[in-house]
């Protein structure tokens, strides 16, 4: 099966057909182009979408990622970044191996189809000027003959004719020999010219148009072959990457099955557990023996004045209690359209008074254990540096983790100092290496570092060991489990603050800027060692003056900023505060007030938990 003798006669079909495996070819060239560029494309998206949720440097995320799930979470980010990188094998692969070879083939492919139509165009030119010469051949034969038979026929009617002239018959019969010369002349030029003609007729259709399509039919067949390669090239590619695909796969597989929901469950305990014990029963109050009365608010100032000491609560061994003292609250002010000279000097019992919902709550924490349940307010950024402000547990683990790191940093120090002590050596011995009292200067530098680095280290194991001495005692299990949690290196999540709640339903900032009141020491006190001021929920501009006569009262002059620790419980005071040594109630309608929002929703929090 050859083109060359099938399709002797279909010169234009084979080239309108090459032309068109060559626009194919052309055509699966920007197919595979814009796969790479798909695969490409997706391998971004997959990048981007994998660094969307990468956990951000220095945030409260990376404190999430000690979990198993969440751990699993970020190896299956990992691995997505990983499974990107195929996609990007892949479009390299298929730039290289397909879209650039095909490219430089199809432009060999043009040159050479073009050389061989180029060959095929010229041999019909030949064959074609062949035709016209024996065309031409023909004519002139043809015509010779006719001249040379109408020569015949007059020659032989002049020498019929009696009345013509011997001379004009010889003249005759000379034109016709000579006509019938040209014709035979004429006849064997187109004999031979046929001859030729035949002859290069057979060599055109039998062997050079043969030839030029059979090399015709090679390149297109070379074309069908290199396309079916490419396409299985293209598929290659893809199965090459599939290994690494599955590994990827894999790994994801693997990662969520090492997802351990107990694991997790225990994370969450050494999180958030703050190691106080669960709040006891509650005494049952006998009103009918007077003599045996809760603690009020009275009796206490009482005791206070009489310098006597109250006994302790539950027989528990002294501890931080929240103090429930506060100054008697003066009468209720004037309503809001009262003049200033309206207010009373004169306090009213407080047996008169509505009983705030601050006592009430004092009376609550004095009969049932604190309750540790809110976070702290922040003011300023970071808390105290022996992080007083968290509970028990969480702080015996920020300051085992702070002694870790000191450790550490003493531990580099020291492997600095001895390098330069060896480098001091070695100059010593051989003074032409260097100056070794140039590194006196750094080595002194290093201990100093040292040794403030090791008065760190004491300051912080002194506070870890109050705190362990305060927590109960805790199991085997216990301590390999919190072991084993300081040894992942997590940091500790924001807990609930410890001892920041209020009498009165606010909290203590972490950071306070006032200073604790000064209240004389008496046997009560002892109890309440630990006594820090109330928080500030807000500030306040004084709208009038006001002469503060009444006990628990404080003056204020017009256009005064104050700050306010305790706001209106709906008995038209207000109480505030100057300085450390300053507080106390104003009218409400006194002051314009500007309350913090975090702090007045925290507060109304406790407000709910005392009723």
């Amino acid at each position: 099966m050859s083109w060359g003798t099938e399709l002797w006669d279909q010169f234009d079909n084979l080239e309108k057909h090459t032309q068109w495996g060559i626009d194919v070819l052309e055509k699966y060239i920007k197919f595979v182009k814009e796969r790479t560029e798909i695969e490409l494309s997706y391998a971004k998206q997959l990048r981007n979408l994998s660094k969307k949720y990468q956990p951000k440097k220095n945030s409260k995320e990376e404190e999430e990622y000690r979990y198993t799930s969440t751990r699993a979470f970020l190896a299956t980010l990992n691995e997505m970044n990983d499974y990107a990188g195929q996609h990007e094998v892949i479009s390299e692969n298929m730039t290289s191996l397909i879209t650039g070879e095909l490219t430089r083939y199809v432009q060999e492919l043009k040159q050479e189809r073009k050389s061989h139509f180029h060959d095929g165009r010229k041999a019909q030119q030949h064959i074609e000027t062949c035709w016209k010469q024996l065309e031409a051949s023909k004519r002139r034969f043809e015509r010779d003959c006719k001249e040379a038979d109408r020569a015949q026929q007059y020659f032989e009617k002049m020498d019929a004719d009696i009345n013509v002239t011997k001379a004009d018959v010889e003249k005759a019969r000379q034109q016709a020999q000579l006509r019938h010369q040209m014709a035979e002349d004429s006849k064997a030029e187109y004999s031979s010219t046929l001859q030729k003609f035949n002859s290069e007729q057979h060599d055109h259709y039998y062997t050079h148009i043969p030839n030029i399509f059979q090399k015709i039919q090679e390149m297109e067949e070379r074309r069908i072959v290199r396309i079916g390669e490419s396409m299985k090239t293209f598929a290659e590619v893809d199965r090459q990457v599939i290994p690494i695909i599955g590994k990827c796969l894999d790994e994801i597989t693997k990662a969520a099955e090492s997802i351990d929901h107990k694991n997790d469950s225990q994370l969450v305990i050494e999180a958030f557990k703050s190691g106080f014990e669960p709040p006891g029963d509650v005494d049952f109050e006998d009103f009918t023996q007077p003599m045996k009365r809760t603690v009020s608010e009275s009796s206490l100032s009482n005791s206070r004045g009489d310098g006597k000491s109250e006994p302790k609560f539950g027989g528990k061994s002294k501890g931080k209690l929240w103090p429930f003292i506060k100054k008697n609250k003066p009468p209720p002010p004037p309503p809001a359209s009262a003049s200033p000279s309206a207010v009373p000097n004169g306090p009213q019992s407080p047996k008169q008074q509505k009983e705030p919902l601050s006592h009430r709550f004092n009376e609550f924490m004095t009969s049932k254990p604190k309750i540790h349940c809110f976070r702290s307010l922040k003011r300023g950024g970071a808390g105290p540096e022996d992080f007083s402000n968290l509970p028990p547990e969480q702080r015996r683990k920020k300051l085992q983790q702070k002694v870790d790191e000191l450790n550490k940093d003493i531990q580099k120090e020291m492997d600095q100092r001895d390098a330069l002590t060896k480098m001091k050596d070695v100059y010593i011995k051989n003074p032409q290496m260097g100056d070794a009292a140039s590194v006196d200067h750094r080595l002194a530098e290093l201990g100093q570092n040292i040794e403030k680095l090791r008065l760190e280290v004491q300051k912080f194991e002194g506070w870890l060991a109050e705190v362990e001495g305060r927590l109960p005692a805790r199991t085997e299990q216990a301590r390999r489990q919190s072991g084993l949690y300081e040894a992942q290196n997590t940091s500790a999540v924001n807990s609930c603050a410890q001892d920041r709640e209020s009498p009165d339903g606010s909290y203590t900032e972490e950071q306070s800027q006032e200073t604790e009141m000064k209240v004389p020491a008496t046997d009560f006190d002892d109890e309440f060692d630990d006594e820090e001021p109330l928080p500030t929920i807000g500030t306040c501009k004084a709208l009038y003056t006001f002469e503060g006569q009444n006990e628990g009262t404080i003056s204020v002059a017009e256009g005064e900023m104050l700050y306010v620790i305790e706001e209106d419980k709906g008995d038209g005071w207000t109480r505030i505060r100057r300085n450390e040594d300053e507080e106390g109630y104003v009218p409400t309608s006194y002051v314009e007030v500007y309350l913090d929002k975090n702090a007045k929703d925290v507060y109304k929090s406790l407000q709910k938990i005392s009723e």
